[in-house]
């Protein structure tokens, strides 16, 4: 495989980000192990969710990757949003569980298909529900809620993640866009890990050449990106 200029900057950056993220989730796994082996317990469902977790961060920082090397030859297909976000919410609900997070879908209406990569769109929506899900304790939030969400803009069709914190702030991302690369913890206002969600999803948009940006829903405040609606499959 032939990679870019930018893919092992890209690599390099995203690697050092998800090793300190990884470092908590990796000891509470080793902890948990040698108290199963003490007790002669068997281990939570908690810990097959925290690896599942750890596993499924790698998988999207490597598909980020080698969809940035990739970016030419990347298959993009017809795709309804609301089934994406629908897929996501599955993905992210053992991890919602863990963490005591409520997901909502407010996915009605009809916004008709986009043509992306689904497979791209679905990994960088879960690594950022990741990353808001293991955030959203610690925020200043009423309830403990997350709601995966499309609607209609200006520009298109957004999907995104939303929750009732000011702290969703494009201050906020901007800042930890400047501060990636230099700090542990580049989200710091967010965020009390290293946020690798947040520019593991970053990344896999960039390769789909989409942005990820502060979105508003109804009084909810979020992170999303902006897709293209495909018009020629609205006129069938």
């Amino acid at each position: 495989m032939a990679y870019s200029a930018t893919a092992p900057l890209l690599s390099q950056q995203l690697l050092l980000n998800i090793a300190e993220q990884l470092k908590l989730p990796l000891l509470q796994i080793a902890r948990l192990s040698e108290i199963s082996q003490m007790t002669g317990q068997p281990l939570s469902a908690d810990v097959q969710v925290t690896a599942q977790s750890a596993l499924s961060l790698i998988d999207n920082y490597v598909l980020g990757v080698q969809m940035a090397a990739e970016k030419h030859t990347m298959e993009l297909e017809s795709v309804s949003v609301s089934s994406v976000l629908y897929d996501a919410s599955h993905e992210l609900s053992g991890i919602a569980k863990n963490y005591g997070v409520a997901l909502e879908l407010n996915i009605g209406g009809r916004y008709g298909p986009v043509m992306i990569n689904r497979l791209g769109l679905q990994s960088a929506l879960v690594s950022l529900g990741t990353a808001l899900i293991e955030a959203l304790p610690a925020l200043e939030t009423p309830q403990l809620k997350l709601q995966l969400a499309t609607h209609r803009c200006r520009y298109g069709i957004v999907a995104g993640l939303y929750a009732d914190s000011e702290q969703l702030s494009s201050q906020v991302l901007e800042q930890g866009r400047k501060l990636y690369g230099h700090t542990r913890q580049p989200l710091t206002t967010l965020t009390h890990t290293a946020g690798a969600g947040v520019f593991v999803a970053d990344a896999i948009l960039r390769a789909m050449q989409l942005r990820l940006q502060v979105s508003r829903h109804h009084r909810l405040y979020g992170l999303g990106t902006v897709l293209q609606p495909n018009h020629q499959m609205q006129l069938f």
